[in-house]
């Protein structure tokens, strides 16, 4: 595994892409520019938040189709899809049908359990059988299943002139084997390496071991290690909030200053009943970022990162950060774009 100064295997990262519910079609548009900016760049993954009655992206599959139109290279992700809010067999079709369009290019991640903010939707969502939902492992265990190719039905039927599958449909050949978990405990990491997920961090995690950050989201790393039974083919993502500033005007640098700032004083502070613990935001020169990632035991320990963006920002400033992270702080960092010669 990658220990100190071992350049990242993959580059990415990730956004909740934000809109105007006034013109949602400007920042959907917004977002796919992103992507592409992004590919062009040589960044090596492009991730989406999962968020829903909110003015950010709902439909991560759709928004993923449209990018496939757009692209040929980066790898497209979800971090994470909530699969309580999700019926698995009909996920599975969808997301079976995006990887294809994408060659075999989807990463989709997953979180188990009530989804976030779930009060908000739950009676719209089941109105009738949400008591009855099982809305943890079992039911992304059957969305696995589905996009393995695992049989629906035990024959396959010709009705009329039409001719059914065993299986859902489209399915394509590998796609199992790029899901991903999102993690926030030891006990959830161990399940992802039993169940043949791999493993997304985040700037979230449970306090466990202490109110250092790093040191707990380390501690779930080794844990997901030790629980694999193959850790040597396992892929760890680790989704800090990172700005770099090497390219950023004053008025950038003051804007993401604040935005630091309104969220240091969660840092260190274990919140509510999970003891939620929150990492600092990482804003400086690429070097200087470079040298606190390298420090942190989480990063010592993962394989790739998707450097997740601020909420909130204009087009100019998420072009500013990704092309900082591509064109600066990969490469202090010792990882290469793509397609370098």
């Amino acid at each position: 595994m990658p220990l100190d100064g071992t350049p990242p295997d993959r580059v990415g990262f990730l956004t909740i892409g934000t809109f105007d519910p006034a013109r949602p079609a400007l920042g959907i548009e917004d977002t796919l520019r992103v992507i592409e900016r992004g590919e062009g760049l040589g960044l090596d993954s492009a991730w989406l938040r999962h968020r829903h009655l909110q003015h950010g992206i709902s439909s991560p599959v759709a928004v993923m189709a449209a990018a496939s139109q757009r692209t040929s290279r980066i790898e497209l992700g979800t971090a994470v899809t909530p699969i309580g809010a999700e019926n698995p067999f009909r996920l599975a079709e969808d997301l079976g049908t995006v990887d294809v369009l994408l060659g075999g290019r989807l990463n989709p991640g997953f979180s188990a359990g009530p989804p976030m903010n779930y009060d908000l939707y739950r009676d719209a969502l089941y109105p009738d059988t949400a008591d009855q939902e099982d809305l943890g492992h079992d039911r992304l265990l059957r969305f696995r299943d589905l996009v393995r190719g695992d049989p629906v039905t035990a024959t396959v039927e010709r009705r009329g002139i039409e001719e059914f599958s065993r299986s859902v449909q489209p399915l394509s050949a590998g796609l199992v084997d790029r899901l991903w978990y999102g993690t926030g405990s030891t006990r959830s990491a161990v399940w992802a390496a039993e169940n043949g997920f791999h493993l997304l961090t985040s700037s979230v995690t449970r306090s466990e071991v202490g109110t250092d950050f790093a040191t707990n989201q380390r501690a779930q790393i080794d844990a997901y290690l030790d629980a694999h039974p193959t850790p040597d083919t396992a892929r760890i993502s680790q989704g800090l909030v990172v700005i770099p500033t090497d390219s950023a005007t004053p008025e950038q640098q003051a804007r993401y200053r604040r935005y630091v700032d309104s969220r240091s004083g969660r840092v260190g502070v274990p919140f509510g009943p999970g003891g939620l613990l929150f990492a600092a935001d990482l804003m400086g020169s690429s070097e200087e970022i470079a040298d606190r990632l390298r420090a942190d035991a989480g990063y010592q320990a993962v394989t790739e990162v998707a450097f997740a963006l601020p909420f909130d920002l204009e087009p100019d400033d998420s072009a500013q950060i990704i092309t900082d992270i591509a064109e600066r702080l990969g490469p202090a960092l010792g990882w290469r774009p793509a397609d370098a010669d």
